[in-house]
Order: structure tokens, then sequence, then C-alpha cells
């Protein structure tokens, strides 16, 4: 990984939040649109196709769509931090993307620890970078410095 380093856990967890206000704005407006406010009323895990089409396939369908188009969602883009192959440094493949998005559902089964994992990982790897052989780099601090200002 010449001229990069591994983003580290608090950048990613920075990243995450950006991302899941992101996707709310996109995401509550519809469900309201559809359901009204007895959307958070009902204790269901999904009311309908809709919610299951706007709470599930589109917010898999806007990461895997960034990941491919940017290698990066919006908030990993404000931290210039990419998602390469692990081993190449390359751009990952599609199946690459598909595991490392069902690989979130892994890494949050048991209390989230696969998340976790990213702050005591050489590699800063979550689980779902380790299913889909990726990490996550930033530029070295070294680029950084040669940016002018």
């Amino acid at each position: 990984m010449n001229g990069r380093r591994y983003a580290g856990f608090w950048v990613r967890v920075l990243a995450t939040l950006i991302d899941g206000i992101l996707l709310s704005l996109i995401e509550l407006p519809l469900l309201l649109l559809v359901y009204g406010t007895d959307y958070w009323q009902s204790s269901a895990i999904i009311l309908g196709p809709a919610d299951f089409l706007i709470s599930w396939v589109l917010p898999a369908a806007v990461v895997i769509w960034f990941w491919q188009w940017k290698s990066a969602t919006p908030g990993k883009m404000l931290f210039s931090a990419t998602i390469v192959d692990a081993e190449t440094g390359e751009k990952p493949t599609m199946r690459q993307w598909l595991l490392r998005y069902l690989g979130y559902f892994v890494a949050a089964l048991p209390v989230g620890l696969g998340f976790f994992w990213v702050a005591f990982d050489a590699r800063k790897q979550g689980w779902h970078d380790k299913i889909a052989r990726t990490v996550v780099v930033r530029p070295s601090l070294q680029d950084a410095a040669d940016v002018p200002h």
C-alpha cells in the first residue's frame, strides 16, 4: 500500500454516522409519505413491500452504487478514504462489494463486534472487510502534507 495508510476506527465511525444521516434524509420522508406517522407506532420488522424496498433494498443499492462509482460512500469521501482490494490495492470487484455489504450483517450479529474489530485489527479491517478481502485506506500523512494550501 505505497502512499496509503489504513483508515482508523474513529474515522470510520464518523463516516458511518454521516452516511447514516444522509440515508435517513432519503428514507424517512419516503416512509412517512407511504405509511404516515403510523410507521413509527408499529412493532413489525417490515410493514410491507414499500418498507422492504425503502428500508432494505434502497440503502443496499445506494451504498453499493457509491462503492462501485467512487470506491467510497459520501462519509468516507469526506475523509479521503477509499475501499480497495486488500491484496492488490485496486478497486474491488462487484462480487467483493456484495460480500462486503452482506458482511455488515455478519459483523452486526454479535452485538456489533465485527465493527469494533476495526479498532484492534492491524490492517483496521472489520469482519465485513475480511469477508470481502477489502481494506479502507487514506492518503499517507506525507501525501497530505504535500498538498498545497
